[in-house]
């Protein structure tokens, strides 16, 4: 039995578009005690901008945060490239697509201080994850699409000004693959949403078992932890860098927190 961590909610070239900076009050605490404290950059994925990580911004205060408008050229070569000028030492959160680029850059090995990487695409790990959401765009468009991803928390405001660019961003996830990882990484945790539909605590799963990553259980949010539980992300976000860089070997099932929350389908139990 895997065993998970549970979140308490309490406790190149530049990118095109937009790129928002910020200076939390814990960086400034940490600064104090002598211990540096890396940036953050915010990626999202598909159907948003990076105007939707508005809630966790606000929840890190003033530590440093670039939240870049990615490209969308449905290229995953080419949104690589473009975030990559951003990244070195930083601590990466991702959420969807987000979250998937990220796991693109761990195989890349670039030198991250940290990632948290929040319900990611995993290829033919679990064919059909991606499925509902693909059939949804068929059938209606963006807004039916991104409601079947994201919820009720995702509102048309939250898309970007070409609507092109959300079916380039689904065929790119869609043919996404996961590489093995380098033996060490930086400090990474993959999150799951509490609410999420059992398939995604799979996903979560089976990336603990073939990459060895540590997954934790974000309460009160499904696919769209950044709009449902920032304060929780936001936390992850905070300390993730000071974890090990030493991963579980793949196919381990070890603990990977002091917590359990994963519902896995087909075992009429959490895991």
């Amino acid at each position: 039995m895997v065993n998970v961590g549970t979140v308490d909610e309490t406790e190149g070239a530049a990118v095109p578009g937009r790129m928002t900076t910020r200076v939390a009050g814990s960086a400034e605490a940490a600064g104090a005690a002598g211990a540096a404290v890396p940036p953050v950059v915010l990626v999202h994925g598909t159907a948003t901008t990076g105007a939707v990580w508005r809630h966790v911004r606000r929840e890190l205060g003033d530590r440093p945060v670039q939240a870049p408008d990615r490209p969308s050229t449905g290229s995953l070569a080419a949104e690589l490239a473009a975030l990559r000028p951003l990244l070195d030492g930083t601590v990466y959160g991702g959420v969807s697509g987000g979250a998937t680029l990220g796991l693109a850059f761990l195989a890349a090995g670039v030198p991250l201080a940290g990632a948290v990487l929040h319900e990611p695409a995993v290829g033919s790990l679990l064919p059909g994850l991606l499925a509902p959401m693909a059939a949804a765009f068929a059938q209606g468009g963006v807004i039916p699409f991104a409601r079947a991803l994201y919820g009720p928390a995702w509102s048309p405001a939250d898309a970007p000004a070409d609507p092109d660019a959300v079916e380039r961003d689904l065929a790119m996830f869609l043919d996404f693959e996961p590489r093995s990882l380098p033996a060490r990484i930086c400090p990474t945790i993959i999150t799951v949403g509490a609410d999420s539909p059992p398939v995604r605590h799979r996903a979560a799963l089976l990336l603990r078992e073939e990459l060895g990553l540590a997954v934790r259980v974000v309460p009160g949010c499904g696919h769209a932890a950044h709009l449902e539980a920032p304060a929780a992300f936001a936390r992850l976000l905070e300390g993730v860098h000071l974890g090990s860089r030493d991963r579980s070997a793949p196919g381990s099932r070890g603990d990977s927190g002091p917590d359990h929350g994963l519902r896995v389908p087909g075992t009429g139990a959490t895991e």
